[in-house]
């Protein structure tokens, strides 16, 4: 039998929900591109409920103590006298979101010597040093797909709320203001504008798809170009990289997984190339834009704004400089964590485990991991070094 280590998020502040805003969720059979939703072959939970915090469980307890395995579910994972850390020793395997990673680090993944199984209850698996998963033969896996078109909508809501400057003027009505002048004084149309992504994968490509109705000019960049059918219906244009487009749009949207190429990608040096006044949003990784260089940018007026549900580290400290910079638009990393997206990754993530139980292969596109290699959807989207 397995021992099963869970982090997940604490649970809100006045306790787990007794009813919920809406009775069920869509019925959802296939993503866009076709790929089929998560088939696991049951599940103990009620999709619509809040699975991702501890009481939550992903909707896994049962399932995994009644086959005999040892579950244990924590929110607590920093410093080496953390839950995480004690119950790391013997443990088999570890879940974890990106929205409360569990960072298996080189050192936490040396110290688990029994440790075959990391599994991302989300999409991005960057808080695992997929370098040491590689040297010492971990499986990593994620539910891939499961909340990318959650990302991509929280990416489209945050670039209007910053063009149009929706939170200062929300502001004014909680503080009983009528100050129409305040409001629309960094107020403007989102039409006409040049709007770009880093990458255009599922969560980038989605975007593009749902801002095309706003009459905009669409860029992006990517190491692998859309088809051209793709290309002409969206009316995209193509940059071999970000430093060649992001001096093209009024609107940057950060859409590529963190890896050795991406982190700091948005420093001093590509910011300055910007047009004056452009919007960076950024719902991929904190560690892709420069901390202190974006601070910077709104300070001076590069930037007139910056959003984001990503930080670093995750939970940021009170003392993030992100909490108090001009200008922003963060929320804390919840893009990807709707009541809709869990029903899907807590159905992922069970299949995945279903299938390493029975000694069945995991689904090609939920490997990042395997074999000592970067494998699967890991093979398109990162690159093998720390």
């Amino acid at each position: 039998m397995a021992k099963i280590v869970c982090v997940l998020y604490d649970d809100p502040v006045d306790g787990r929900p007794k009813t919920y805003a809406r009775d069920g969720l869509p019925v959802l059979e296939r993503y866009p591109d076709g790929q089929t939703m998560p088939s696991p072959q049951g599940i103990d939970f009620t999709p619509g409920e809040l699975l991702g915090s501890v009481s939550g469980a992903l909707g896994l307890r049962h399932y995994l103590e009644d086959q005999g395995h040892t579950l244990v579910v924590t929110s607590d994972k920093e410093g080496p006298d953390s839950v995480l850390d004690q119950e790391l020793a013997d443990a088999e395997i570890v879940i974890s979101q990106p929205f409360w990673p569990a960072y298996l680090t080189a050192e936490r993944i040396a110290k688990a010597p029994n440790l075959k199984l990391a599994i991302t209850a989300g999409i991005g698996s960057d808080h695992v040093d997929l370098q040491a998963a590689i040297e010492h033969g971990i499986t990593v896996a994620e539910v891939t797909y499961c909340n990318s078109i959650s990302v991509a909508e929280h990416v489209v809501m945050m670039i209007l709320s910053l063009v149009r400057n929706y939170l200062p003027a929300h502001q004014w009505v909680l503080d009983n203001g009528w100050n129409i002048a305040d409001c629309v004084s960094r107020a403007y149309d989102l039409e006409g504008m040049h709007v770009g992504t880093v990458a255009a994968g599922r969560i980038g490509l989605a975007v593009l798809r749902r801002l095309k109705p706003f009459d905009v000019h669409l860029h992006y960049t990517d190491k692998q170009r859309l088809p051209a059918e793709v290309e002409s219906e969206l009316g995209l244009t193509f940059h071999p990289s970000a430093r060649d487009m992001v001096p093209r749009c009024d609107v940057v949207t950060i859409n590529a997984p963190l890896h050795p190429e991406t982190e700091n990608l948005f420093d001093d040096d590509l910011l300055a190339t910007m047009k004056r006044g452009a919007y960076l949003v950024n719902t991929a990784r904190g560690k892709i834009a420069d901390r202190d260089a974006v601070v910077r940018a709104l300070r001076s007026g590069q930037l007139a704004g910056y959003a984001g549900d990503v930080w670093f580290p995750q939970p940021a400290p009170p003392s993030h400089p992100w909490r108090t910079m001009p200008h922003h638009g963060m929320t804390p990393h919840v893009s990807g964590s709707t009541l809709s997206a869990q029903a899907r990754y807590a159905a992922g993530t069970r299949e995945i485990l279903e299938c390493w139980f029975d000694g069945r292969p995991i689904r090609d596109e939920y490997l990042i991991v395997q074999g000592g290699q970067l494998a699967g959807a890991g093979a398109h989207s990162y690159t093998a070094g720390r």
